[in-house]
């Protein structure tokens, strides 16, 4: 099944009255007394009640302080643009704060690729049907067919687009149309091509990428069958945040399991797709619900 040239939008989802009351506040400023005060009293003076609230500084003298606020209002309109003009006149330029405003009801508009190992793309979709990520999985997108059965099962537009090898800007430029303008997230399901930097740029830590986390040692093909030989101990997974760098971008999650001498190279895979698909499920997930910053490289997660 293959799409117009623009993705078509996600189903419609009934969410309960009290998601769409809910807001969330990231921020992100230099550390200094009274950020806490300044955030929950302009909450509690606009009728706000805060649910959940987190923080982390990484230098109590100087260092930059991180906020995650999740509340509620009286009624959804209270979230307009009105209460995000006050919050930056009052608080957000008094203390040099980045933030962003996000409403817990809106679904992130996300777009997954994939290649041919499917194990991560299930995971997701399953999940998405069950309503376990909150998003609107819009389209996959593969250089391959094979693919093409599973998105169908779960109602969702399938793309096409081989890549050239010796030159994938054509297939670059056609991802691009099929993303478009509102394309929120991008999930790369073990998709097994290299993202141009210019690709890149036009979703800056909007894109999530999954592999195992045997590199650099063990790089090409056949990691697993490459750490078998050498004997490893433990196997493990990293979703991360696609940059320029070559799987260098600040990391999101990561998890590993014991193995041992008697585990064949096929158990090795196994178990290491296994690990991928609930790491990439929890790394899109934290990102879906505003969980997490990015700063230096590296990533904040409030989990």
């Amino acid at each position: 099944m293959t799409g117009d040239a623009r993705i078509r939008r996600g189903r419609t989802r009934v969410e309960s009255p009290s998601l769409a009351r809910t807001g969330r506040l990231l921020v992100a400023c230099p550390d200094k007394p009274g950020i806490v005060a300044a955030v929950t009293g302009f909450l509690y003076h606009r009728g706000a009640n805060v649910t959940t609230l987190q923080e982390y500084s990484t230098d109590p003298e100087g260092g930059r302080f991180f906020m995650r606020v999740e509340f509620t209002v009286s009624t959804p309109t209270e979230l307009d643009a009105g209460f995000e003009a006050a919050f930056e006149a009052t608080v957000a330029g008094r203390y040099e704060m980045a933030w962003r405003l996000s409403r817990a009801a809106h679904r992130k508009r996300t777009v997954v690729l994939v290649s041919k190992h499917d194990h991560a793309l299930l995971e997701l979709l399953w999940r998405h049907a069950r309503g376990e990520l909150h998003a609107d999985i819009t389209a996959v997108i593969s250089n391959h067919e094979d693919a093409a059965a599973h998105a169908a099962e779960f109602g969702v537009p399938f793309h096409h687009v081989p890549v050239d090898k010796g030159d994938k800007g054509p297939a670059e430029a056609r991802i691009l149309e099929l993303l478009g303008d509102d394309t929120e997230l991008v999930v790369l399901a073990r998709y097994m091509q290299i993202l141009s930097a210019d690709f890149v740029r036009h979703f800056p830590s909007r894109i999530i990428n999954i592999h195992h986390s045997f590199l650099p040692a063990f790089v090409g093909a056949n990691p697993y069958h490459q750490a078998h030989v050498r004997g490893v101990k433990l196997i493990g997974a990293t979703a991360h945040y696609v940059t320029a760098d070559l799987d260098q971008g600040p990391i999101i999650e990561q998890d590993v399991t014991r193995v041992s001498h008697r585990h064949s190279p096929e158990e090795l895979v196994r178990l290491g797709r296994s690990i991928e698909r609930e790491v990439l499920a929890r790394a899109v997930q934290w990102h879906l619900e505003d969980r997490v910053l990015v700063h230096d490289g590296k990533t904040v997660a409030f989990t």
